[in-house]
């Protein structure tokens, strides 16, 4: 499976997202209004939409990145090893610009470079280029979809292969990882977690090394894919 790809041409990467805000109390009022409206369908009968602005996070119009985590394959003298390159803190403007930066600069040196998420075609890789032009920043071309006919779009889903063509199937990256013996990233938070890591405890670190993590893991699910050998270490660029 996937045998005609080339892994030193894949950025692997994970993306980390928070409520805009701390509480819904927070919201300017005309925000309270709209999320009033968009949180309809996260809530149940007797909920009311701050119950729910914890999940605010998942969407772009709501939320903000804090972290996104980038990595690739790399050869070195004691075998493959993955480098990953976190962009993260409180200025999401900043770190956005940072994170494009890097990636174009990833894609220029090669002619075939692919992106890699686990579901990524439908968080990830939409999630941070709404956040781009909502920043008012250049969208990268990698990022660009419009115009494109799907098998132009230089995007890998670790997700979306596992699916094999099931349109309704769902299959998260720990539960993936755990049947597949991939040593897991859920060992210290999770995904529902990070909202309070990030404003309850203000400990940013602590998300940026759960979302290297994940980020590995999805270099480790496509290598398993291809019933090669997992990565054993990973490394930071520039360390």
């Amino acid at each position: 499976m996937l045998n005609h790809l080339n892994l030193a041409q894949v950025l692997f990467l994970d993306v980390e997202t928070v409520p805009q805000v701390a509480s819904y109390n927070d919201l300017p009022e005309r925000m309270k209004t709209l999320w009033d409206k968009k949180s309809v369908y996260l809530r149940k009968e007797n909920q009311m939409p701050d119950d729910v602005y914890e999940r605010a996070g998942i969407m772009a119009e709501f939320g903000k990145i804090v972290c996104v985590s980038a990595g690739y394959i790399h050869e070195s003298e004691k075998g493959k090893v993955f480098r990953v390159k976190s962009f993260y803190g409180d200025e999401e403007k900043l770190l956005l610009t940072q994170f494009c930066a890097s990636l174009q600069a990833f894609f220029a040196k090669r002619r075939n470079a692919q992106l890699c998420a686990h579901n990524g075609k439908e968080f990830d890789f939409p999630y941070i280029a709404r956040r781009i032009l909502i920043n008012a920043l250049p969208l990268p071309a990698v990022l660009d979809m419009a115009g494109r006919k799907p098998w132009d779009v230089p995007h890998l889903d670790t997700m979306e292969l596992w699916k094999f063509g099931d349109y309704k199937h769902f299959c998260s990256l720990d539960l993936l990882t755990t049947i597949l013996n991939i040593p897991t990233p859920k060992d210290d938070i999770d995904g529902s977690q990070v909202a309070a890591v990030y404003y309850e405890e203000k400990n940013i670190e602590r998300i940026v090394r759960y979302c290297e993590k994940d980020a590995m893991s999805v270099a480790q699910l496509l290598l398993r894919y291809r019933g090669e050998p997992l990565l054993p270490d990973m490394e930071r660029a520039g360390e």
